[in-house]
């Protein structure tokens, strides 16, 4: 009987070369293991945004007709016994806010927050998000995780963020917007932060909203704000509780509306913030104003309340390469002077114009004081429509 032939050289030989082969390949470096980590930070961000309620969605519906049909029976059922959750305080979960992936995140653009002015706990705020961009990278960032530390910036301050309510409607997407902190941008989710939940609220808006999407792109510094006055009337409603008689010196000098003078209960601020380089993550396709692909996105805009933009990024293999990715642009979102709003039930047209117009200035003076520190040039100006 024979037994098995034992290896030749030559067999020898190929499996030694195959392991020098192997172990002259470079192991990838610290540089190279962060690179990724970060390119997969984004990846889960971006999948999450775009896809993950419509996925859900979708699978939800499919399990309807299988014999899994009890799962989603049961979630509907759950989400209709939940459905005002988001409106009145959601289920913020502090862990999430301090995954670890969110650093990762924050350190591939890399975004930066910077603080101009101490916000008191003692009071809450409306902080102004500009501009919108694409996804809103900046404000998520650093409104929703912890990676930039703005609970260490602002002691005692609790950050919100706000989007579209239909985001609320889709199945667990609206779970993971609320265990993060993300609320609907409506009058009763915003009222519910500012006088029931206490003090310590910075609610952030992105307020130029799905239209200022429309104009993003790198180079462009343009701001649908002129007829945006909702939030400016919320903190109006919400704003510190006053007696006696006076006159208000807003933060920026302008003298304000006559009204009972300040003697505290409850505060609530305007407060500016401006994330430099949001717009420059993307390469949109702009349509001119008249042509039918900006009709059609206008239409679609006022039915669904955001508008379908064509942009690219990069590609998840090379920065070279398009995809949907966002470029490793740097993100330095700076939080300007707070500016302080009367309480006043039924404000008028008139008072809200008057802080709505200080707001701008405040933004403004923002914009210009800082726009050389973070790469635009002394000429670049903020156009707001």
């Amino acid at each position: 009987v024979l037994g098995p032939c034992p290896p030749s050289a030559g067999s020898r030989a190929s499996v030694q070369a195959a392991l020098r082969t192997l172990l002259a390949v470079p192991w990838p470096s610290q540089r190279d293991i962060r690179s990724a980590l970060q390119l997969l930070a984004v990846l889960q961000w971006v999948l999450s945004f775009l896809l993950l309620g419509t996925v859900s969605l979708v699978v939800l519906i499919y399990l309807l007709f299988t014999g899994f049909w009890l799962i989603p029976a049961l979630y509907l059922a759950w989400v209709i016994f939940d459905w005002d959750t988001p409106e009145t305080g959601g289920r913020r979960l502090p862990c999430l806010r301090r995954w670890t992936v969110w650093k990762h995140f924050r350190d591939y653009f890399p975004v930066k927050l910077v603080k101009t002015h101490d916000l008191s706990p003692r009071h809450n705020y409306i902080i102004g998000s500009h501009p919108h961009g694409i996804l809103c990278v900046g404000a998520f960032c650093n409104f929703i995780t912890g990676s930039t530390g703005f609970e260490e910036m602002f002691p005692g301050i609790r950050s919100f963020l706000t989007t579209l309510a239909g985001n609320f409607r889709l199945p667990l997407f609206r779970e993971y917007l609320m265990s993060g902190g993300l609320f609907p941008v409506t009058r009763r989710a915003i009222g519910y932060l500012l006088s029931q939940n206490g003090t310590g609220n910075a609610v952030a808006i992105v307020i130029g909203g799905a239209a200022e999407s429309l104009s993003c792109r790198p180079g462009v510094t343009t701001l649908i704000l002129r007829n945006r006055k909702g939030f400016v009337r919320m903190a109006l409603r919400h704003g510190w509780v006053t007696r006696g008689h006076g006159h208000l010196r807003g933060a920026l000098g302008v003298l304000a509306p006559h009204h009972p003078s300040p003697c505290p209960l409850r505060r609530a601020f305007l407060v500016p913030s401006f994330s430099f380089g949001e717009n420059d993550l993307f390469r949109q396709v702009v349509f001119e104003e008249g042509s039918w692909m900006r009709s059609i996105q206008r239409r679609f805009q006022k039915m669904m309340g955001f508008a379908p933009c064509v942009f690219y990024g990069r590609g998840l293999t090379s920065s070279c390469s398009r995809g949907f990715l966002p470029y490793a642009r740097p993100i330095t979102t700076v939080v300007g002077e707070p500016v302080p709003v009367p309480k006043v039930q039924n404000p008028s047209r008139e008072l809200v114009d008057t802080y709505h117009e200080m707001y701008i200035q405040a933004l403004l003076k923002l914009f210009n004081d800082n726009k050389t520190k973070y790469g635009l040039a002394e000429t670049d100006e903020l156009h707001i429509l």
